[in-house]
């Protein structure tokens, strides 16, 4: 998958081609992962943020949000529920802070996760920019992945998509320093973004390979009404992010193959069978929201997220029905880590 060949794949909206990009990139998903998929138990455990990316619901700057922090407790009870529906793993994800109160917080979850569930839960982390000694402190704490989407390989849109004291430098350093300490990585970027270009999302899919990723977390942007970019976003084609979204799974899948790509809860918000279609495109993860309810609705990184009264239970045995429709089998109480994470540490 060369550049041009990327470019003309996401700028070509013929409906054969389109479906023959699906059954290729399926093709792929199912000679690394088989007809499978893995589900992680999402914990949105606080939507406290030092940063006002011009993007996120969740901002520092936006003084509409109802802020709240989960206990220890309540994320050890929501990793329990995700263990006992079946799900191997629970990603920890926030607001970005990086006081030593919070990183002190994290470590403990960590710990108590991994206990409570006898070692069994894998964990990812997903807190944002952090010095290396955190990384190394989560690290030595259990946490195995962590999740750090890079929004834009493209420095020139990052810059417009960020406050001045936002640095695309350091956002690259901190993946490569995950990388050094020995996490399974991942990244990702918006798609659709106003003014983005198909030359710029080809470039994103060319910086996970450079980057030689293990993961990849991205999905369609949907504008929120209170952030500075939906201002912006008046032209916002909800069918065209949601085709180019699948389209980015596919080509993703082509061209990395054997890395873990989740199909986005973004994806569902666009489309009702959002994640199923992302299946079908490659994606061979979906995360699963467990947060309790009564945190959800104050956890809205875009407008019109979906599941936010939706019980975990029924959540998972809705899940688990819409794979089966699609010919897809959920792995319970399997890990699920990244192959490629596997070969790419073998070869050091």
């Amino acid at each position: 998958m060369d550049r041009s060949a990327i470019v003309a794949a996401l700028s070509d909206d013929d409906p054969d081609q389109l479906k023959q990009l699906r059954c290729r990139a399926y093709e792929v998903k199912v000679r690394h992962f088989g007809r499978t998929v893995h589900l992680r138990g999402l914990i949105e455990f606080s939507n406290r943020c030092v940063k006002s990316c011009f993007y996120c619901g969740i901002r520092r700057d936006n003084s509409a949000v109802d802020r709240f922090s989960m206990t220890v407790d309540e994320i050890v009870q929501c990793a329990l529920n995700s263990h006992r529906l079946g799900y191997g793993s629970v990603v920890l994800q926030s607001g970005e802070r990086r006081d030593s109160d919070f990183v002190a917080f994290v470590d403990e979850a960590v710990r108590a996760v991994l206990k409570a569930s006898g070692g069994e839960l894998g964990v990812t982390l997903s807190c944002g920019e952090q010095s290396t000694d955190t990384y190394a402190r989560w690290r030595a704490a259990g946490a195995k992945r962590y999740l750090l989407r890079i929004e834009t390989s493209d420095p020139r849109l990052y810059a417009a998509l960020h406050p001045a004291d936002h640095s695309f430098a350091d956002r690259v350093r901190c993946l490569w320093e995950l990388k050094t300490i020995g996490y399974q990585v991942g990244t990702g970027v918006m798609i659709g973004l106003p003014g983005q270009t198909a030359e710029q999302l080809a470039d994103d899919i060319l910086f996970f390979g450079e980057l030689d990723v293990d993961m990849i977390g991205m999905g369609p942007y949907i504008p929120h009404g209170e952030t500075p970019l939906a201002a912006s976003a008046v032209n916002f084609d909800k069918a065209r992010n949601f085709q180019l979204g699948l389209k980015m799974i596919a080509l993703t899948r082509l061209a990395l193959g054997d890395v873990n790509i989740a199909a986005a809860t973004a994806l569902q918000a666009l489309d009702p069978s959002g994640r199923e279609k992302g299946v079908r495109f490659g994606a061979n993860i979906i995360m699963p929201n467990v947060t309790p309810t009564v945190h959800r609705q104050r956890y809205q990184l875009y407008e019109g997220k979906p599941c936010l009264t939706d019980e975990p239970d029924a959540c998972g045995n809705c899940l688990d029905a819409r794979l089966r429709a699609v010919g897809e089998r959920v792995a319970l109480n399997e890990q699920g880590d990244s192959p490629h994470f596997v070969r790419r540490t073998e070869k050091t």
